[in-house]
């Protein structure tokens, strides 16, 4: 019962999604640096981002916590929106 063919990708390619390929670290870094700890809870108030704040104890936080993670992945996305329309021309 051989195949000469590859066997099938168990999940198909997501050319389209900003978000595949891009972890929850990088993601969350992205967000500090451009809006910075302050900006970031600002924005979604949760209290990792506001009470001494780490990328360790706010990736910990948005593993265990779907809502706020959607909510991270939501700002990205909309992050990467408004950058996008600034640079066209």
């Amino acid at each position: 019962m051989s195949s000469d063919s590859p066997p099938e990708p168990s999940a198909p390619a997501q050319p389209r999604n900003p978000l595949h390929g891009v972890t929850l670290q990088a993601l969350l870094e992205s967000l500090v640096d451009y809006y910075g700890w302050e900006g970031l809870a600002q924005r979604i108030p949760v209290r990792c981002f506001s009470s001494d704040p780490s990328i360790k104890s706010s990736l910990t936080f948005l593993r265990k916590t779907p809502w706020a993670r959607e909510k991270v992945e939501g700002l990205y996305l909309a992050t990467l929106r408004a950058h996008a329309k600034r640079l066209k021309p």
